[in-house]
């Protein structure tokens, strides 16, 4: 079997890929492991997805629905259960699914793969190892798709969106949220959902604090809570024990790259998925990579418009309608800025495509600062923020022309920096 586009995973990212594919004219696929398109929406059933896509306040399911909706109407193939076992860099996918064992040929791809949570193995808390410690993600799948609340008193670390938005939701459902605890200075999370999980439900929040042990035999019974100095380390004097029987775990999540990491693909250190270029291409030609599995976006709509972008081009790659080799052009940045999501801009091909930016800083600055994109001796871009925060991520974009300009009179250096305002 031969497709223009194959689109690996069926989120919000994998769908908008597909969607944005087929009305370029391409034969796209859609595969997905989980037996029900749509990733993890239809277990987010709080409100706030769409705003800017759909101009409506929508429960994650809803949201999903809508490009289902557009992937029946256009007659989009999708296989559901259906896990990828290898991608050859000649982008042939071998796939196991219930349709039985397949070697798909595609003309490009589209890697959609999402993320995944840390777990307590990958952050390393001391203690035994009884039941009652979860994921975020896990415990909002049980209580809103299985209706079944794992626990009734909580300890949550970390303030990140899902276990911020999980404390809320265990409130409401009779459980008890003693307290959510961050190891950080400052929340992981949106200002948003502090306010509207934590202080609107009077959880308190303890900044500089982490879990450094959890006791249980058969379940937890209790765990240690200790505060920290600057540097991190735990003030064992002033730690305290609290009683619980359900830990959750809101730390971080991970871009899903095994798949990446078998192709050879570049990958970024800090965020942990595929380095990309302005169309959504990796390193390995033919393959694009879009959503979660970049770089952790804040707002579902970002995910959705970047799987539209990297399903454009895959599709235009797939009729041969652009030139995709080099030269490219690296993107630096300097510090406070933590990432940049496009790390390179292709400058063999231009197009009318606005160059979108998303960047990530180290830490807060609650006063107005500067962003800039400059060239040694050039300056392309700048904007005043009124605040900079690592939960929230800065996007920008930027006129198409520039790619031109950096055609014509390549920057040896082309760098974002931030400097703070006086």
């Amino acid at each position: 079997m031969i497709y223009d586009v194959v689109v690996i995973g069926a989120g919000p990212a994998g769908m908008a890929a597909a969607i944005a594919a087929h009305d370029e004219g391409a034969r796209v696929l859609i595969l997905d492991r989980n037996n029900e398109p749509g990733g993890i929406l239809p277990q987010c059933i709080h409100a706030g997805f769409g705003a800017r896509r759909f101009k409506q306040d929508l429960p994650g399911p809803l949201y999903a629905y809508h490009f289902l909706n557009e992937i029946r109407k256009r007659e989009i193939e999708l296989w559901l259960e259906s896990f990828v076992m290898d991608i050859s860099p000649s982008r042939r996918v071998t796939v196991l699914s219930p349709k039985g064992y397949y070697e798909i040929e595609a003309r490009s791809i589209v890697l959609a793969m999402g993320c995944r949570e840390r777990t307590r193995s990958q952050i390393n808390i001391p203690g035994t190892h009884p039941a009652g410690v979860y994921t975020a993600g896990t415990v909002q799948r049980m209580i809103n798709r299985e209706n079944w609340m794992p626990g009734k008193r909580f300890i949550i670390l970390g303030s990140g969106d899902i276990g911020m938005i999980m404390a809320r939701r265990i409130t409401i459902e009779g459980g008890e949220v003693l307290r959510v605890v961050e190891a950080l200075p400052y929340l992981t999370g949106l200002r948003r959902n502090y306010v509207q999980c934590l202080q609107d439900f009077g959880i308190p929040l303890f900044l500089r604090h982490t879990i450094t042990r959890i006791d249980g035999y058969e379940r937890v019974e209790r765990v240690e809570i200790t505060p920290l100095d600057e540097n991190f380390c735990p003030i064992k004097d002033k730690s305290e024990w609290v009683d619980c029987d359900t830990l959750l775990l809101s730390v971080g999540l991970i871009p899903e790259n095994e798949l990446s990491r078998r192709l050879g693909i570049v990958l970024d250190p800090v965020t942990g998925g595929p380095v990309v270029d302005q169309f959504s291409q990796t390193s390995v030609y033919g393959i694009f990579a879009a959503g979660n599995v970049v770089h952790i976006y804040d707002l579902v709509d970002d995910v959705s418009d970047h799987g539209e972008l990297a399903g454009r081009f895959a599709a235009r790659f797939a009729k041969n309608l652009a030139l995709w080799s080099e030269p490219s052009l690296s993107i630096g940045w300097n510090f406070p800025l933590r990432s940049v999501v496009p790390q390179k801009i292709l400058l063999s091909k231009t197009t009318e495509e606005p160059l979108s930016f998303f960047l990530r800083v180290h830490t807060p600055w609650e006063s107005s600062v500067t962003l800039s994109l400059r060239g040694e001796d050039s300056l392309f871009f700048q904007k005043k923020l009124p605040y900079v925060r690592p939960a929230e991520m800065i996007s920008v974009s930027l006129d198409p022309s520039l790619v031109q300009t950096w055609k014509n009179h390549p920057p040896s250096r082309l760098f974002w920096e931030i400097t703070y305002d006086s």
